[in-house]
């Protein structure tokens, strides 16, 4: 049985946005869980990765950017504080210069790593913010024009997957 590509579209939607499973994106909008997957695995090899697209929603809507925010905050103060211990401490010139180029180079390696995810699904999640605040802007100073913009917003989202993705 052939579905409508809005179908398709709607499950895909679900699995993204909603972080439901396939199957419960694929029992959401009545389709087998063998179609919703066939379905994926053919966007994959078009070039829209759903897992990928799934993954920048979650880092838009705040996951990883969130954990990695904190992570960077508690070690920058455990930097300050350990800076403080090594200027005030008793320790010898040596001693000092080693602790504070260890400190220097966990720090370079902190943020590199957090910075050092795959470059396209941070590009993918900020595109994706930048659309989420544009459907925003749209709905609250130009209602009348929302309906037109979400219809042109999925496609348009497929898109920057496949460019970002």
């Amino acid at each position: 049985m052939a579905h409508a590509p809005e179908i398709r579209q709607a499950v895909r939607r679900s699995y993204v946005a909603e972080r439901l499973s396939l199957e419960a994106a694929a029992d959401k909008h009545q389709v087998s869980y063998h179609t919703a997957r066939n379905w994926k695995a053919r966007a994959r090899i078009d070039g829209d990765d759903w897992d990928r697209a799934r993954a920048a929603a979650r880092m838009a809507a705040g996951g990883l950017g969130d954990l990695t925010t904190q992570v960077l905050e508690d070690f920058a103060l455990l930097f300050s504080s350990t800076m403080e211990e090594i200027e005030s401490g008793e320790y010898s010139g040596i001693q000092k210069a080693e602790a504070m180029s260890r400190l220097a180079d966990a720090w370079t390696k902190t943020v590199r790593a957090a910075g050092g995810g795959d470059n396209r699904i941070a590009k993918l999640a900020v595109a994706l913010e930048v659309l989420e605040r544009l459907v925003a802007f749209i709905q609250q100073h130009y209602p009348q024009h929302a309906a037109a913009l979400l219809a042109v917003l999925e496609p348009f989202g497929q898109q920057l997957n496949q460019v970002y993705g």
